[in-house]
Formats: C-alpha cells, structure tokens, sequence
C-alpha cells in the first residue's frame, strides 16, 4: 500500500503466509512429514516452527508461479534473533552481497536497524532427514541461522536473489522506546519503501 501511495514504479506483490500456533483435529503432529508447494518433504518435530512451514510453501509457490526478479520475504521467525541481535534489530540473510548491501543501507536511511548473518556451508547438514528431504527445525547450532538454510532450500533459481529477515525481535516494543511506542512496531515497512525507491 505504502509503494503504491507512493507511486513507485516497480511492480510488487506480497504474498502473506500466516499461521497460528493453535491445537486442533487438523494441526500437524511432532513427528510428521510434510509436502510442501513444489514437492520438498519436510520432517518436523517442533509444532513452535510452525511459521517457516507456510513461509517456505510461500517462497516456493513465489518463485514457480510469480517469477519476480527479485525476492524477499520478512518473518517473525526465530526467538533465536532476539538473542543473538537483541531487541532492536534483524537479522539479514543473503548471498548476494550487492543485494544485501542495498537492503541494508536502505534499513539504515530508513532509522531501523539489521545485521548481515551468514550462511554457513557445515551448517546444512543439521537439515538433513531420514524420512524426508529437510528436517525443518533442527536443534544444533544458531535457531535464526538454521531457519534461513532451510528457506532457502525453497528459493531454486532466485537463491542468488533472495533476501531473507529474521525480525521477530524489533517486530514488537515491550516499552514506548523513542519513535516507537509500545505493541507492534511495523518494522521493516519503512526501510521497504527506501530500498523499493532506489529500485525505479
């Protein structure tokens, strides 16, 4: 909305994945395999990662059908981002360096605050299953790192051009706190509409 208000000229479309973490006859169990948009399997064991589940099924569905040049999904993902980053700040993940580059200085321009985690390579192997393509929510090494490998298992062809944030943590004030007040903040939407206009 704020992209339109603005008439920007880039064509957007926002997919909005969401899920509730609620006990049902239909939710999923621990122990369930699941397939996904596209046909990955996912084993999953902790019904609280409930989130990358439909997010993932987003970013595949995405990349098939939408085709956009660009791709890039923020998610109140990981308690694991608050810990790692604290309470004002998310955690970017790329492998694009130009792209992460441009994102991150539009966050800046835009007053809010992230960090560039990385994607480490021996960390894939804690996604592997024995009963499925990807083991959604491992418990070995860093929670907001694992989360980003395993989305990205779902990018295909736009790996290179997909950035991922992590921003559970400033997604929410505990306290009025400068140019936020208390509840939920709207992060991200700022610094959306700064990189957005550097694109036209």
């Amino acid at each position: 909305l704020g992209a339109a208000a603005l008439r920007l000229p880039v064509r957007v479309t926002t997919l909005a994945p969401l899920a509730e973490n609620a006990v049902s006859g239909s939710a999923f169990r621990p122990g369930d395999v699941i397939r996904h948009y596209g046909g990955i399997t996912s084993e999953t064991t902790n019904s609280d990662a409930e989130g990358r589940l439909v997010l993932a099924d987003a970013i595949s569905y995405a990349v098939r059908e939408l085709k956009p040049d660009v791709l890039v999904d923020l998610a109140t993902l990981t308690g694991a981002n608050a810990v790692a980053l604290g309470k004002r700040t998310g955690a970017l993940y790329s492998e694009n360096d130009e792209l992460a580059g441009s994102f991150l200085a539009a966050v800046e321009a835009a007053g809010e605050q992230a960090w560039r985690m990385p994607l480490p390579a021996d960390y894939v192997e804690y996604l592997g299953s024995e009963v499925a393509d990807l083991f959604s929510a491992p418990t070995q090494g860093a929670g907001s790192v694992l989360a980003a490998l395993y989305l990205r298992e779902f990018t295909d062809d736009l790996r290179d051009r997909w950035v991922h944030v992590d921003m559970s943590a400033p997604s929410w004030a505990d306290s009025d706190d400068a140019e936020l007040t208390k509840g939920a903040t709207g992060w991200g939407v700022r610094s959306l509409l700064r990189w957005l206009a550097t694109l036209s």
